[in-house]
C-alpha cells in the first residue's frame, strides 16, 4: 500500500514538490537567545478587549473573577506563558490620562473613545487595575505613554508613580490610593505611532519631542534602567528608523518600534473577510505577512550601522492580521474570528522573528481578547480559544531558548502569479537541553515533506504536536470550540542524523528531540 501511495504522489507530480524542502540545524553555531518578550501581547482600550473582555467588573455573580477580572482568561494566559503586556494603546495611548484612571472608580471622570466607536467609558478600568492584573498573570506590564496630547510632566509622573517606593509626591499618592508597594514597571512607550495617529509627526520633529520626554522619565527601577521604547516605522518606512536612530542617542532609549499588518487594503471595508475568503486572498494575506522578514532585515541593517554591538532592541509591538469586522459589529471594535490562515501566519512570523533574534528582543501580537487577531474570544460565561491561541502554546518552549540557526530550502506555492516559500521554519535548545523545532506548511492545498539534517546532533527519538485541520478557514466557534486545537504529531521518522516530517496543507508542527 505504501509503494502505491508513492506511486500515485510521483504521478500526480506532488511527490516533486514534496521532495524539495530540505532544512539543516547548525546545531554549535550560536549564543543567540530567542528573548521571551518576543511573544508579548497587546490590550487597548477597544472594543471589547478591556471591558467585557479582560473585565467584566467586580460585582458580576456570573463569571468567576477577580478584582472584575475573568479567570478563565487568566488561566488560558498562564497557559500560554504570556510574557509581557501592552496597555492602553495604541491610538487610545496618545488620549489617554493616566491621572483620569486612578482614586475612588465612582469619582473618575468619564471620557470619549474618539478613536473606537465613539463610546464613552468611565475609565473604571485604570492603572491599579491594569498592574495587578498583571501581578495576576505573571506577566510584565509594558506601559505606553502619552506623548500625542501629554505633556513631559505627565508621563513623568506616571513612571514615578508605579515606580518609586516611598517619599515622593506621586508614590504617596499611589499609597493613598491602596498600593503601598511600587510595581517597578520596566517597559515603557514614548507614545504610539507618531506618525499618525500619535501626532502625525515628522521624523525630525518626533526624534526631538522623544529626546525630551526620555530625559525626564526617571532611569531606573531598583538596580535596572527602565526600558524605554521609541514610536518606530510602519512597515517599510525605513526613513523612519533612519531618522531616529541618527538623532537620538542610544544611552535615550533601548528599543525601537515597528509595526506591519498583513492586511489586503487599508480602506474600510476592503480588508476581506476573517472567515470566508479565496486561496487568492489567502495568498495574499501571506504575502504579507512574509513581508515581515524584509521589513526586520532591512531595519536592523539601518540600526547596526548606528548601534553596530546591537544595544537597542527592535520591538515589533503591533503585528498581525487585520480583516473585515464580523457581520453585524461595531466597525469601531475590530472583531474578527480567527481561523487556520491565523494559525499559518503566526507559526510563520515567529519563525521570522526567532531567525532575527539578535536585534528583535520583543514583540506584540495585536490583540489578546476580542479584537484583531485575538488569542481569545469571548460571548458572555462562554471564551473561545483561537488557533492563533494554540500556535503561541506550542511555540512557548522556544521562550529563553538558544536560537540555532538553520539553512533551509524550500519549494514554491505557486498561486496564479504569486510565488511564496512552502516551507518555514525554526529551531532551539532549551536550558534542559531539549531541542525543539517548529515547522509550517504555507502551502494551502499541499502537503510537504521535508528533510531536517540535525547535522551530528544526538537524538533517540522524536515527538510533536500538530495544529491542522481540513480547511484553511476552518476555526474555532463558541457552539464548537475544539474545532481546531493541537493533537499529538506521529509523522516524523528519525533516522540516523535526519529527520522526514509531512506536513499537511497550512499546518503548524512543534517537535522535541530526545
Amino acid at each position: 500500500m505504501k509503494k502505491l501511495y508513492l506511486v500515485l504522489l510521483c504521478m500526480s507530480g506532488v511527490w516533486s514538490v514534496m521532495a524539495q524542502n530540505r532544512v539543516t540545524i547548525k546545531a554549535d553555531e550560536s549564543k543567540i537567545v530567542i528573548n521571551r518578550h518576543i511573544y508579548g501581547h497587546f490590550a487597548e482600550h477597544l472594543g471589547r478587549c478591556i471591558y467585557d473582555g479582560f473585565y467584566v467588573g467586580e460585582g458580576n455573580a456570573k463569571i468567576p473573577n477577580k478584582n472584575g477580572v475573568r479567570l478563565d482568561i487568566v488561566a488560558a494566559l498562564k497557559k500560554m506563558k504570556i510574557p509581557n503586556l501592552r496597555w492602553p494603546g495604541g491610538c487610545f495611548a496618545d488620549t489617554y490620562h493616566w491621572k483620569d484612571g486612578i482614586g475612588p472608580k465612582a469619582q473618575r471622570p468619564k471620557m470619549v473613545n474618539t478613536w473606537w466607536g465613539g463610546v464613552t467609558e468611565d475609565n473604571s478600568f485604570g492603572t491599579h487595575d491594569f498592574l495587578n492584573m498583571c501581578e495576576l498573570l505573571g506577566t510584565e506590564p509594558y506601559l505606553a505613554g502619552n506623548v500625542g496630547s501629554g505633556t513631559v510632566q505627565e508621563l513623568s509622573e506616571w513612571v514615578q508613580y508605579v515606580n518609586f517606593p516611598k517619599n515622593s509626591p506621586m508614590s504617596n499618592l499611589r499609597q493613598k490610593n491602596g498600593r503601598p508597594e511600587a510595581w517597578n514597571v520596566r517597559y515603557w512607550g514614548v507614545g504610539n505611532e507618531a506618525w499618525g495617529c500619535g501626532g502625525n509627526m515628522t521624523p525630525d520633529y518626533y526624534a526631538n519631542i522623544y529626546r525630551q520626554y526620555a530625559t525626564f522619565m526617571n532611569p531606573a527601577v531598583g538596580k535596572e534602567r527602565i526600558f524605554r521604547i521609541a514610536s518606530g516605522a510602519n512597515s517599510s518606512d525605513f526613513n523612519w528608523t533612519e531618522t531616529l536612530m541618527k538623532n537620538i542617542p542610544l544611552n535615550l532609549m533601548e528599543g525601537v518600534a515597528l509595526h506591519h499588518y498583513s492586511v489586503h487594503s487599508w480602506e474600510d471595508g476592503k480588508k476581506g473577510s476573517a472567515t470566508d475568503f479565496t486561496e487568492a486572498e489567502y495568498v495574499k494575506t501571506m504575502k504579507q505577512a512574509l513581508k515581515m522578514d524584509e521589513f526586520i532585515e532591512k531595519h536592523a541593517a539601518i540600526m547596526d550601522k548606528y548601534d553596530p554591538q546591537k544595544k537597542i532592541a527592535l520591538v515589533v509591538d503591533e503585528w498581525g492580521g487585520w480583516y473585515n469586522v464580523e457581520p453585524g459589529t461595531n466597525p469601531g471594535f475590530l472583531f474578527q474570528q480567527n481561523t487556520m490562515r491565523d494559525a499559518v501566519l503566526a507559526g510563520a512570523t515567529l519563525n521570522i522573528f526567532h531567525k532575527h533574534a539578535e536585534r528583535v528582543r520583543m514583540a506584540n501580537l495585536a490583540q489578546v481578547v476580542n479584537v484583531l487577531q485575538a488569542v481569545i474570544l469571548t460571548e458572555g460565561t462562554k471564551i473561545v480559544l483561537t488557533p492563533t491561541y494554540h500556535v503561541l502554546e506550542m511555540y512557548n518552549v522556544h521562550q529563553d531558548a538558544t536560537l540555532l540557526p538553520i539553512d533551509i530550502s524550500t519549494s514554491d506555492y505557486t498561486f496564479e502569479k504569486e510565488k511564496l516559500p512552502a516551507v518555514s521554519a525554526s529551531a532551539s535548545r532549551d536550558k534542559a537541553g531539549k531541542t525543539h523545532v517548529s515547522l509550517v506548511n504555507i502551502h494551502a492545498g499541499q502537503p510537504q515533506t521535508v528533510t531536517v539534517n540535525l547535522k551530528g546532533m544526538k537524538a533517540s527519538g522524536v515527538t510533536g504536536r500538530i495544529l491542522a485541520s481540513s480547511k484553511v478557514q476552518d476555526h474555532n466557534t463558541f457552539d464548537n470550540a475544539n474545532k481546531v486545537k493541537p493533537v499529538a504529531f506521529s509523522d516524523a521518522k528519525l533516522s540516523g542524523d535526519e529527520l522526514t516530517v509531512i506536513l499537511p496543507p497550512a499546518s503548524v508542527v512543534v517537535l522535541e528531540l530526545q
